[in-house]
């Protein structure tokens, strides 16, 4: 089974054909998935201008990274699920704009420089965060993580400029 057939099949779905169709769960849906993707990438956005050292530079980044973890994770599952329930009703469509697959493989990439960052740095902040001067790879891993966040957020948001080319 392609892609194309799977999307189609979610697409074709009791949900997907419910979501597609009711005059306010879509835009309720893509409401929250904006709120939930506002709160995980702004909250990463602070926290990776506090690793490149241009925010709060007087805040540990220990006490950056605790306190606003579980407020990413947070903004992050509302994110996904949301983005799933949006890809249910209209994934063939939204599938063939150009962006899209490239938002996917920059999430992606987002996410496994996390988990690079959380597995090489993460666990030791408490040994480097309070030096002057950070490790160089924590500070790449949050310029990675702005660069790669800010193009996902750009991709998503020329989602439906491109779709409306496209006819």
């Amino acid at each position: 089974m392609t892609i194309i057939e799977f999307l189609q099949l979610l697409h074709d779905s009791q949900l997907g054909t419910a979501l597609r169709e009711s005059l306010y769960m879509f835009p309720i849906i893509e409401g929250v998935h904006l709120i939930g993707l506002a709160l995980s990438v702004g909250l990463i956005l602070l926290t990776d201008l506090r690793l490149v050292g241009l925010f709060l530079r007087n805040v540990p980044v220990q006490d950056v990274l605790h306190q606003l973890r579980p407020w990413v994770l947070a903004g992050f599952a509302i994110t996904f699920i949301t983005g799933t329930l949006l890809i249910w009703a209209e994934g063939p469509r939204i599938w063939q704009i150009p962006v899209f697959p490239i938002k996917l493989l920059l999430i992606a990439l987002a996410g496994l420089n996390a988990i690079w960052f959380e597995f090489k740095y993460g666990r030791t902040v408490l040994e480097w965060g309070v030096k002057p001067e950070f490790p160089k790879g924590a500070k790449v891993a949050g310029w990675l993580s702005l660069v790669s966040w800010t193009a996902v957020v750009i991709c998503g948001r020329l989602i439906p400029y491109l779709e409306a080319t496209q006819h």
